[in-house]
């Protein structure tokens, strides 16, 4: 995997992925940004979401469930003092479908934070990380 991250001005930056993909990163107008895009850590945590998101919907899809939906809210904490690391992360996730097995969603969510996602497994070794999930029925 490479990225190249090249410094716009002030604290901004552009990242282009090795995939070919491109993102900005801004910094608070408190530390000289222009609060233009997401900081470097919260696009930290947003990869962490998708990460999580993905597997989750690759387990459920595998084992049949008639998921519509899923949705990850993570809610972080991080140190008070440099380096500022993430100590406690939520994840709550918001899984639609029709007739979904709870035991199926808790199942995926378990795989995905203990075997799958590399990003939310690198991050528990800073952080007390802490998984909620509910089901929202869809109609037929």
């Amino acid at each position: 995997m490479e990225c190249v991250v090249k410094w716009l001005d002030g604290v901004s930056f552009v990242a282009e992925t090795g995939s070919g993909h491109m993102l900005n990163m801004d910094g608070a107008p408190e530390a000289g940004g222009r609060n233009m895009a997401p900081r470097p850590m919260e696009l930290l945590l947003a990869g962490t979401g998708g990460c999580t998101a993905f597997d989750v919907m690759l387990i459920l899809k595998k084992g049949r469930q008639a998921v519509t939906g899923c949705e990850v809210e993570l809610k972080a904490d991080r140190a008070l003092e440099d380096p500022k690391v993430f100590t406690r992360i939520g994840f709550h996730f918001k899984i639609s479908g029709r007739q979904l097995k709870p035991e199926m969603i808790e199942r995926a969510i378990h795989l995905s934070a203990e075997k799958y996602c590399s990003a939310s497994i690198m991050l528990g070794q800073t952080a007390r990380i802490e998984h909620t999930w509910e089901i929202i029925e869809t109609p037929a």
